[in-house]
């Protein structure tokens, strides 16, 4: 970030400094002797953080509910579980208004509902009830985070069926069929595998 007078400077953008005005492309055209000639410093953007989760850089938001006394009166406070929690009714709501109809038309028909559609909406209910329970579970808050918004898959070290990480062997065979020396003998052996971390997929829409 460039700064002049303590205050950013933006590119793109004309500024006035000590009653000049500076084109919008002075910036991305002036030399770095010629921005610190004028007293333009660069310094460090300032730290990002997910406002959803946190205040500030470092400063997570209150993972449970908590009530407080203030002033003689009860104030109970909502943390990020009960609203993610109640996030997961309103996507599974969602999930579940395009077929409503199919349920108001068999009970006023009385007709049956259609198995597949039976078995769809039991599904969005089970993942929503068992997405709240994974959320109420999450110890802090870059595990809700990763439990909400983490990918799909990760890469870590294979591990064999006793839970030993498994490593590149001494040797390999060659395209001859010639065994040589491994050049990455050691190294552990990596492989792409689900992330148990993330929450619990909602089914497919039929």
């Amino acid at each position: 970030m460039l700064k002049l007078d303590n205050k950013p400077l933006s590119y793109d953008r004309a500024f006035t400094h000590a009653g000049i005005q500076y084109p919008a492309n002075w910036l991305r055209l002036a030399s770095l002797e010629e921005k610190q000639a004028i007293g333009i410093t660069e310094v460090a953007n300032d730290p990002t953080y997910d406002q959803r989760f946190y205040w500030g850089p470092s400063n997570p938001k209150q993972l449970d509910d908590k009530t407080e006394t203030v002033d003689g009166e009860e104030v109970k406070t909502t943390g990020l579980k009960t609203q993610w929690s109640a996030t997961q009714g309103e996507i599974a709501a969602s999930l579940l208004a395009p077929s409503d109809w199919r349920i108001i038309k068999a009970k006023e028909t009385g007709t049956n509902i259609p198995s597949t559609w039976k078995t769809y909406r039991a599904a969005v209910r089970t993942a929503c009830n068992t997405r709240q329970t994974e959320i109420g579970n999450a110890a802090d808050v870059p595990a809700l985070i990763e439990l909400l918004f983490g990918a799909a898959t990760i890469t870590q070290q294979k591990k064999d069926s006793e839970g030993v990480g498994v490593v590149e062997p001494d040797t390999i065979t060659n395209e001859a069929g010639e065994t040589v020396a491994n050049p990455v003998a050691g190294d552990p052996v990596m492989e792409t595998v689900a992330n148990p971390a993330i929450a619990t997929a909602w089914p497919t829409p039929i």
